[in-house]
C-alpha cells in the first residue's frame, strides 16, 4: 500500500484537535529531510524561498524543483527535487536547513499535517473549507517534549485557520475541474499550453516587493475565470 492511499485510509485516526497535545521533540537529525519525493510547494512557498534567496519563483524552480501534471488532479504540481541516493533536500546543508526562515510550510509544520474539509453538498468555488490536523508518529526525533498544534503552529507564524491554505484547496480542486473537463476533449498541444498557463499565473507571476496575498488572489481570480470559460465550450 503506498503512502497516499494509507494516509486516506487513516485519516480520522490521525486526526487531531488543535488542543490535544502531542509528544515531539526534534533532535536535528536530518531524517525528515532524506528519503523525500513529496515535498510539494505552493505558490505561497515559492514566493517565501524566491525572496529569502534574492531569486525570482522562476529561478527557484529551475535550480531547485520539478514540476508535473498530477495523475488525479490535472493540475501543475512543484516538488522540490532530491537530489543523491538518499533523495537529500536541495536545501539540506550540514543537517541543517538552509533556508529555516521561509522553509515550506509543510516542512515547518512538521509532523504535524493538515488537510481541508468541504461539506458535501457545498460547491467548492463557493464554500469555505474547514481546516483540519493529522499526526503521526514521525520516525525520528524524540517524545521528551510536549506540544498542542495550537502552540506548534504559532512558534512558526502558521494561522490554523489559513486564508491561503483554504484558498489555494478552492483552487485545487475548482481549476482540476475544469482542466479534467477540457482534456476530454482537447489535444495534447492544446493541454499542454493550458498547463502552462496555469503554472505560470499560479507559481511564478508574483512581484517580491509587494505583498504576496494580493496578487494571489487576483492571480488566483484570473485563471478560475479563464478555466471556467474554456470549460464551457467543452461539450459534456
Amino acid at each position: 500500500m503506498n503512502s497516499r492511499q494509507n494516509l486516506a485510509d487513516n485519516i480520522e485516526k490521525m486526526t487531531i484537535d488543535v488542543d490535544a497535545p502531542f509528544r515531539f521533540h526534534c533532535t536535528m537529525c536530518g531524517k525528515c529531510c532524506i528519503n523525500r519525493d513529496d515535498i510539494l510547494l505552493n505558490p505561497d512557498d515559492l514566493f517565501r524561498i524566491a525572496k529569502f534567496l534574492d531569486l525570482t519563483p522562476e529561478e527557484v524552480v529551475n535550480q531547485y524543483c520539478e514540476t508535473y501534471i498530477g495523475g488525479t488532479s490535472r493540475m501543475p504540481i512543484v516538488r522540490l527535487k532530491p537530489q543523491g541516493s538518499v533523495m537529500r533536500c536541495p536545501f539540506l546543508k550540514d543537517r541543517k536547513c538552509s533556508i529555516q526562515d521561509a522553509k515550506p510550510v509543510v516542512c515547518a509544520m512538521f509532523p504535524i499535517g493538515r488537510y481541508v474539509r468541504v461539506p458535501k453538498d457545498q460547491v467548492m468555488e463557493e464554500s469555505i473549507p474547514e481546516t483540519l490536523y493529522l499526526f503521526s508518529d514521525p520516525g525520528c526525533g524524540d517524545t521528551s517534549e510536549s506540544h498542542t498544534v495550537r502552540e506548534w503552529l504559532a512558534s512558526y507564524g502558521i494561522p490554523l485557520q489559513d486564508p491561503f491554505c483554504s484558498r489555494w484547496q478552492q483552487v485545487l480542486l475548482t481549476v482540476g475541474g475544469y482542466i479534467q473537463k477540457i482534456e476530454k476533449n482537447s489535444s495534447p498541444f492544446i493541454m499542454e499550453k493550458i498547463w502552462s498557463l496555469v503554472f505560470q499565473i499560479l507559481y511564478l507571476e508574483y512581484d517580491r516587493e509587494a505583498d504576496f496575498m494580493p496578487q494571489f488572489m487576483e492571480n488566483s481570480e484570473l485563471i478560475l475565470n479563464q478555466m471556467k470559460t474554456l470549460s464551457s465550450y467543452v461539450k459534456e
